[in-house]
């Protein structure tokens, strides 16, 4: 079960990482085009798609790797079954709310396929069609979530440390 859903995440991970290679194509189609005096229309909206698809699939992995801004005062202070709660808790609460987002973001692009709705920018594209990529991105992360909850409770989480303060300038 591990090696499946760490394949899940690192396929996220992945297929963020091709989105953002289309967003830089998109925006360097959009900068060649003005340049040379042609129009190719929707680069701005399929650029902004593919940023909203690769920052919502990249959501998981970057939880699972401890990336994610977390306040830890608190939780530094805390030792024994205290900190266990409270991490326990934290979690928890992380898990409903990532469930209830996956859900609603589900919910929306299934709603935006029912009721046909399209871009408004010159693209018209089906709404649907770009929600995909966030509903998968937030069902991936409750799944991530729940993968920590359980760990936890099971004692086996590995909380990673984040070198973020090393990376400051």
């Amino acid at each position: 079960m591990r090696k499946a859903l760490d394949a899940l995440y690192n396929s996220a991970a992945a297929l963020a990482a091709l989105f953002l290679v289309g967003l830089l194509v998109m925006v360097l189609l959009s900068i060649v085009s003005r340049q040379l005096h042609f129009h190719v229309p929707g680069t701005d909206a399929y650029a902004g798609y593919l940023m909203a698809a690769s920052g919502f699939l990249a959501l998981a992995h970057t939880l699972k790797r401890g990336e994610h801004i977390r306040v830890t005062l608190i939780l530094a202070a805390l030792t024994g079954r205290w900190k266990k709660g409270l991490e326990l808790w934290a979690l928890g609460f992380a898990t409903v709310l990532s469930a209830l987002f996956a859900y609603y973001c589900c919910r929306l692009a299934w709603q935006s396929r029912l009721f046909h709705d399209i871009s408004t920018a010159s693209d018209a594209t089906p709404l649907w069609i770009p929600q995909i990529a966030m509903a998968l991105g937030t069902v991936i992360l409750a799944i991530a979530f729940l993968d920590e909850l359980v760990l936890e409770i099971r004692g086996k989480r590995i909380a990673q440390s984040s070198d973020e303060a090393l990376r400051n300038e």
